[in-house]
């Protein structure tokens, strides 16, 4: 029987042995797409929504909280964030008002719209039990006032 020498032994054993620290270059490339995809996304997920609406040349800004309602020029129906179907929105505004004292929805609609269109949604919000309705426009540039 033959005995292989111990050197040999210890240099297989040094050969095959396992790496110690974690090759991090992969996962810092990973990392920095994602913050690249992140920084070009994030600007786009902030625009508003695009309504025009009509001109007055009283103030109408809000003067007490409530629900804003925002109807687009495609009659999309938007409560928040979430764009609500004509169909559910009675449903939807009486469940955000249960428990509430104070009911007031502030339409903020496009100025294309048909009048029998925005005299729907008015009668859905009165339906869901909505004591107060206002209408927001953009206020009117008034030439000349205030120079007298």
């Amino acid at each position: 029987m033959v005995l292989p020498k111990l050197g040999s032994l210890r240099s297989k054993r040094e050969i095959g042995t396992s790496l110690s620290e974690i090759n991090v270059t992969p996962f810092i490339d990973v990392m920095l797409v994602l913050l690249v995809i992140f920084m070009v996304t994030t600007p786009l997920m902030q625009s508003g929504i695009g309504v025009n609406l009509p001109t007055a040349e009283t103030d109408n800004a809000p003067a007490e909280e409530g629900l804003r309602l925002t109807i687009t020029p495609d009659q999309y129906i938007r409560m928040g964030e979430s764009v609500i179907n004509i169909n559910l929105l009675e449903n939807r505004i009486r469940n955000y008002f249960a428990g509430k004292t104070k009911k007031v929805v502030f339409l903020q609609a496009d100025k294309d719209l048909s009048y029998g269109f925005i005299i729907e949604v008015m009668d859905l919000v009165k339906k869901a039990g909505v004591e107060t309705v206002g209408l927001m426009a953009e206020p009117k540039e008034v030439k000349g006032k205030g120079k007298e």
